[in-house]
């Protein structure tokens, strides 16, 4: 299993530093082509995506973020969100449109 990773310049570049593949994406077009190519590939099991970019194709991360098994996709935060992670209960929240 292998890890992919879907962000800012930066991070891709940080994440490639130990050996994850990954993606820029700075667009929707961008982030969804990430994605998929991503998807495409059975090795990678966990998939690594920025905020601000799943955010801009946030009906597709939360597809498989809750209604998939596999692969995992976890969010983290990018360099402009000052290292503060969306908290989780927001998250479900915002997915279900239920407030918990």
């Amino acid at each position: 299993m292998r890890y992919f990773v879907i962000g800012d310049e930066d991070t891709v570049l940080g994440f490639s530093l130990v050996g994850t593949r990954g993606m820029v994406a700075s667009t929707t077009a961008e982030a969804s082509a990430a994605l998929h190519k991503a998807l495409e590939n059975h090795e990678y099991g966990i998939i690594i995506i920025t905020q601000d970019i799943a955010d801009l194709i946030r009906s597709e991360v939360d597809r498989f973020m809750f209604t998939e098994t596999f692969p995992l996709i976890v969010e983290i935060p990018n360099r402009s969100s000052g290292g503060v992670s969306r908290d989780l209960k927001a998250l479900v929240n915002e997915a279900i449109g239920v407030s918990l």
